[in-house]
C-alpha cells in the first residue's frame, strides 16, 4: 500500500521555504499583512522567523509590489539600526523584499504576556493582586525591564507603533541565578512561581515602527502599551508605574516624552467620554 501523502499546506508556501530543509516549516501565526513561520537559517540549520508578506489580490499588482518592499525594508532598517545600538530585537539573517519575506533570529523564550498570565495564575478576577502572599518583585523586576527597553528604542529613533506584552518576548537567562542587567530583581529566591517571570525582554513584531525623534509619537507608542496593559493584565495594572520609573531612568529625554504622555492620556480620556 502506498503510503500517505503529506498534508497539503493551509497557504501556498512562499518560494523560500519549498526547498529541501532538515525541519519542515511551521506556520506559527497568520495576521492581515503576512504569515510567520518557524523554519531553519540555511546554512547553519539553526531555528529561525520567517515573515512572510504574501501578495494582496485586491491591490493592483505594482502598488503592492512597491508597498510590500517599502515595508519589508523599512522594518529590515529599523532592525538593523537597533541591533547597531544595543536594542534587544531580533536580528536580520536575510531578506528579499521584492518576494515579501524576511529570514529573523528565532528567539526561544515566552510571550511577555503569557508569562505575566502564568505568574498571576487562576485567581479569581475580584482578588487584588499580588496578594498578601505574593511577592511582588518578579513582577515589577520585569516591568522594569520592559522599561528600559522601550527607553533603549525611544533612544535610537525607533518608535514601534504596537507594543503590546504579545510583541515582547522573554528570552530565559543563560545563568538561572542571574538577575538581569538594569532589571532591578529577576526574582532570584522567590521560588518556583517567580521564575517565570526571569529573562531578558525581547522586543518583536516591527511591522507598524518608523523612525522618529518627536516627543508625540514616543509619547503615543508607550500610550498603546499602557492601555493594552490595561486591557490584558488588568489585575497588574497598577505595575505599570514600574515601566514608567525604568523608561526615564535609561532614556534622558524621558521628561519630556513622560510629561507629553499626560496630554495623550487626556486627549484618550476626552475620545472615550464622546465615543
Amino acid at each position: 500500500m502506498a503510503a500517505a501523502s503529506e498534508p497539503e499546506p493551509e497557504f501556498p508556501l512562499p518560494q523560500v521555504l519549498t526547498y529541501p530543509a532538515s525541519t519542515p516549516p511551521l506556520l506559527i501565526t497568520q495576521g492581515a499583512e503576512g504569515r510567520l513561520y518557524k523554519s531553519v537559517h540555511v546554512l547553519s540549520n539553526r531555528p529561525c522567523a520567517l515573515k512572510y508578506r504574501p501578495s494582496k489580490a485586491w491591490r493592483h499588482p505594482v502598488l503592492d509590489a512597491r508597498l510590500t518592499k517599502a515595508r519589508m525594508s523599512s522594518e529590515a532598517k529599523v532592525l538593523d539600526r537597533c541591533r547597531r545600538e544595543g536594542v534587544p530585537v531580533p536580528a536580520v539573517y536575510a531578506m528579499d523584499a521584492v518576494a515579501g519575506w524576511m529570514m529573523l533570529e528565532w528567539i526561544d523564550g515566552v510571550p511577555v504576556r503569557a508569562a505575566i498570565n502564568g505568574w498571576l495564575g487562576e485567581r479569581p478576577e475580584t482578588e487584588p493582586t499580588p496578594d498578601e502572599t505574593v511577592d511582588p518583585a518578579p513582577l515589577a523586576g520585569l516591568m522594569r525591564r520592559i522599561g528600559a527597553a522601550i527607553g533603549g528604542l525611544h533612544r535610537v529613533g525607533v518608535v514601534h507603533g504596537d507594543l503590546t506584552t504579545s510583541n515582547m518576548m522573554l528570552r530565559p537567562w543563560a545563568d538561572a541565578n542571574t538577575e538581569g542587567g538594569g532589571g532591578g530583581g529577576g526574582g532570584g529566591g522567590h521560588g518556583d512561581q517567580s521564575k517565570l517571570l526571569d529573562g531578558d525582554v525581547v522586543i518583536i513584531d516591527f511591522g507598524l515602527a518608523t523612525q522618529s525623534s518627536s516627543d508625540e509619537d514616543r509619547a503615543v507608542d508607550i500610550y498603546v502599551l499602557e492601555r493594552a496593559f490595561a486591557s490584558t493584565h488588568p489585575r497588574a495594572e497598577k505595575f505599570f508605574d514600574y515601566v514608567l520609573e525604568a523608561y526615564g531612568e535609561s532614556f534622558k529625554k524621558a521628561p519630556s516624552v513622560l510629561k507629553k504622555l499626560a496630554d495623550v492620556r487626556m486627549r484618550g480620556r476626552k475620545r472615550s467620554m464622546l465615543g
